[in-house]
């Protein structure tokens, strides 16, 4: 984590199953479901794949979060991407979101929490964004091991008005702690 406040930069929201969801002035969020009036929204699974697999699965992908320094980085390395379209609800700045163990409760602005879940897959979908995008979203570490940069996943245990400009305080869980894995 870097010595900045965590903040909420951005926030996202999407009624229909389209990639990106735009910029919203504020969004809620509602214990157990998700984001309101989001297509993601549920007790159980949404994406549409998932759906197809066991629609009875529980939704461990309520929220979508991307940390900016992502952004920055795929904008320094020529592509153009901004907050909500790459299908995140929730930017953050100066969080290393990667970092954080399953089970992180974030406390977003007043009331919302966020339960850390796990790591986001990137999908071919962003190539339809923009061609190569979803490799520049994919890393090896030294050992040569897959690190996955497009966000993480959580759900909400706690409702609340999310903002731009909210604080983010992270919890962390009982050790030991459990590095992210995809969900």
């Amino acid at each position: 984590m870097t010595t900045e406040q965590p903040t909420v930069v951005a926030v996202s929201c999407s009624a229909t199953h389209s990639f990106s969801k735009p910029a919203q002035p504020s969004i809620r969020l509602l214990a157990g479901l998700g984001v309101e009036g989001d297509a993601h929204l549920g007790e159980t699974v949404k994406h549409r794949s998932r759906v197809a697999r066991n629609p009875d699965e529980p939704n461990l992908r309520q929220v979508h979060l991307i940390h900016a320094e992502l952004h920055d980085e795929l904008q320094a390395g020529g592509f153009r991407v901004s907050a909500g379209e790459m299908g995140e609800n929730i930017t953050t700045r100066g969080l290393d979101l990667l970092g954080l163990p399953t089970g992180t409760r974030l406390h977003l602005g007043s009331s919302a929490v966020v339960e850390v879940t796990g790591l986001r897959n990137p999908c071919a979908q962003l190539d339809g964004l923009q061609p190569g995008l979803m490799a520049a979203t994919l890393d090896r570490d030294a050992q040569g091991n897959l690190i996955r940069k497009a966000g993480i996943m959580g759900i909400v245990v706690a409702g609340g008005d999310v903002r731009p400009g909210d604080p983010i305080q992270v919890e962390l869980p009982p050790e030991p702690h459990r590095p992210l894995v995809t969900v």
